[in-house]
């Protein structure tokens, strides 16, 4: 019972991440690209507010539920709930040294202004908005494979069956 509540946490968790970053990709990125540059910096200093604590609480939840049922099973159940485990490990990195950075950049230029090289920066933060939300999509792949092909708790050995040590 402890692995299926483990296992419905992890896919519940990982869910939310990839809807998240796939919603901002597939609506607010061609959004931010069809507004004035200073409406986008505006907005996009606002929504970094506000994503801030729900964003790194899906990805450490995320994280932490995929990693505990890894540990938790074995065998093709441990290699996959492992592998969706580091994917959103991927996504939190990505997000940590990639997008943030350029997000601080951004809140500064809505104050200010944007410099030359503005649109090359702003590709960039695109290309990391992509690879976090392609890994948190995988991750949350491999958790509904696993959901879809059953999960099965290790295998005891004889002696913890027969409770020698």
């Amino acid at each position: 019972m402890r692995i299926r509540l483990v296992q419905a946490f992890a896919l519940l968790s990982t869910g939310l991440l990839a809807g998240a970053f796939g919603y901002g990709a597939a609506n607010l990125v061609p959004t931010f690209n069809a507004v004035p540059l200073d409406m986008r910096l505006s907005f996009h200093a606002e929504l970094m507010k506000m994503n801030g604590i729900t964003m790194q609480a899906a990805m450490g939840a995320s994280i932490l539920s995929s990693l505990t049922l890894a540990v938790l099973t074995g065998g093709r159940a441990r290699l996959l709930s492992g592998a969706a485990g580091l994917l959103a490990l991927a996504s939190f990195l990505i997000t940590r040294f990639g997008n943030v950075p350029i997000n601080g950049r951004i809140k500064q230029w809505a104050l200010t202004s944007a410099p030359a090289d503005h649109a090359e920066i702003l590709r960039r933060w695109e290309l990391f908005n992509t690879m976090r939300t392609l890994a948190a999509l995988a991750a949350f792949v491999l958790l509904i494979v696993l959901a879809v092909g059953g999960l099965r708790a290790p295998a005891r050995s004889e002696r913890e069956r027969a409770g020698t040590p």
